[in-house]
């Protein structure tokens, strides 16, 4: 049964539609900062950053690793069209504390040739599945 507050919501990533269903809040983070996002929220086309979406559908609430990509927001209806998504049962907390600390330390090597924006994208990756894996978001 449809809810006059919830919104039309689609995730999308290459490899599947990782959410497609009824949604009353949508918590993401652009690159213009957070935004939470309800049914009548004014059109937008943002870009998204590396972040743990919340979906809210009533009393429910899911969390999700949403890294890169875009967002559509229209009056009833968003869609978020992502490079990868992931929920925390998915997310293999020791391959992701590998790439952490991978990440970190291409970072401190100060080596010639490395590509600093990239391995801080690989850094903050890590630490969003961390964080959502080890249930420290609510």
């Amino acid at each position: 049964m449809a809810d006059d507050k919830s919104f039309h919501l689609e995730i999308v990533s290459p490899d599947r539609i990782f959410y497609e269903g009824p949604a009353s809040m949508l918590e993401i983070t652009t690159t213009e900062g957070e935004i939470g996002i309800l049914k009548g929220h004014i059109p937008l086309t943002a870009m998204i950053k590396p972040c743990i979406a919340n979906i809210k559908n009533g009393e429910e609430s899911r969390q999700a690793a949403v890294h890169d990509g875009f967002i559509e927001i229209l009056q009833d209806k968003v869609v978020v069209l992502s490079e990868s998504c992931e929920w925390p049962e998915e997310i293999d907390l020791n391959r992701a504390k590998e790439a952490q600390i991978r990440a970190e330390r291409r970072l401190k090597s100060h080596e010639s040739g490395i590509n600093v924006a990239r391995a801080e994208l690989a850094l903050r990756k890590s630490l969003i599945r961390i964080e959502l894996a080890e249930g420290r978001k609510n």
